[in-house]
Parts: C-alpha cells; structure tokens; sequence
C-alpha cells in the first residue's frame, strides 16, 4: 500500500469519526430537551426558562375573566420545565409563572390550542419571594408542642385544665388548605386588612364597640 493510499484512509476515517461525533451530540441534545410538548385544540402546553435553564416543578397558572365566573387552572413543570394545562373552556387566558424563589412573570395573553414557553423571573429579594409562598409552606415552620405540654395533661392536672382537655393530646385547630390566593392565582398580599398589626386599622371604641378593659 502505497503513502498516498494510506493518507487517503486516514483522512476518511477521521472524517467518519468526526460526523459520529456529531451525530451523538446532537442525539444527546435532542434526548435532553425531550419530545415537544403535544397539546390539543383546548389545552396550552410549552416550556418555562430561567436564566439556568428549564424551570422544573414552578407553577403555571391560566386565568381568565371571559367566561360566568372567574376561572382558574393551575399546573407543575415536570424536570424538563415542560407543561401542559389540559382541557380548558374556550376563552381569552392569561398566562404566569410562579414558584418559589421567583416573582410573578409577566402575564401572557394567549388562547388554548398554542404553544406558550414563558419565562421564570427570580425573585431579587427574599422577602420578595416569601409574598408569594402559599400558606402550607409557613405551616411548615410551626413547631407544635408536644401533647404533655397542652392544658390537661401531664401529672399536674387540674379540674380547670380537665375541662379543656382536648379530645385527642397534641391536636390543634390548624388548617392546611391552601389560601384563596393560591387557589385563585392571586399574590399573597402582606398588608392584607384581615391583619389589623399590618394594615394599621384599629378597632373603634363606642356604640356597639367593646371597650379594651371589658371582654
């Protein structure tokens, strides 16, 4: 075999090595970002970005006011950052990311049967990120005593404390429904008027008002 002859063999089988390569890197990108999102006639489907990348497990919330009652649907990103919100009635939707961490994206006004990728907005403080919490997760935080340390219990009980013996030691009257607000896409506002401490509203004394030194 002549130098020319085995230059010629090297310079193809580097080539083929060459377009191998190139194959598999797009194979592996292609496996990464997945098949795309398939959607129908009355569903929105896409993906959701952050500056990293794909958003997974944030919130995908579709809203409209066009139909009887105001209407809310509300989905997860999978690892992917891909979702989709099936089934919803014909309408004009808005469209937003939320999870934790983020601020509300900017709303996307789309109807059902396209495509929308949207784009998750990282919160630029804590405190901004905490608005938007739901309220199981501040559920989370409780320490709830330990079942010796209710009225009614331990060694030292009293007739007083029997008479408010829970039920059932270490239960309490917490909830763990998610908020309105979270049910209906809506901020969790920290100066809500329900919270009088936050508001700066105070009960007024006279005609129908008890007075601070009467229960």
């Amino acid at each position: 075999m002549t130098k020319r002859s085995t230059h010629t063999l090297g310079l193809c089988a580097a080539a083929i090595a060459t377009m191998l390569v190139a194959a598999a890197v797009v194979s592996s990108r292609a496996d990464e970002a997945g098949p795309a999102v398939d959607i129908g006639d009355s569903d929105f489907g896409g993906v959701v970005t952050g500056p990293a990348g794909p958003e997974a497990g944030v919130w995908v919330i579709a809203e409209t006011s066009d139909l009887a009652t105001k209407f809310a649907k509300v989905v997860v990103t999978d690892e992917r950052g891909r979702y989709v919100v099936p089934d919803l009635p014909k309408a004009n939707y808005s469209l937003w990311v939320r999870g934790y961490g983020l601020i509300d994206s900017a709303k996307v006004q789309a109807v059902p049967g396209h495509p929308v990728d949207l784009t998750a907005v990282p919160a630029p403080t804590a405190a901004a990120a905490a608005e938007y919490y739901p309220g199981v997760y501040w559920y989370s935080l409780l320490k709830i005593p330990a079942a010796s340390e209710f009225p009614g219990t331990g060694d030292r009980e009293t007739a007083l404390a029997s008479l408010s013996k829970p039920s059932t030691p270490g239960s309490t009257p917490l909830k763990t429904r998610a908020s309105p607000a979270m049910r209906s896409g809506r901020k969790v506002s920290v100066h809500s008027p329900r919270n009088s401490a936050n508001s700066g509203i105070r009960p007024r004394h006279g005609r129908g008002a008890s007075s601070p030194d009467k229960p």
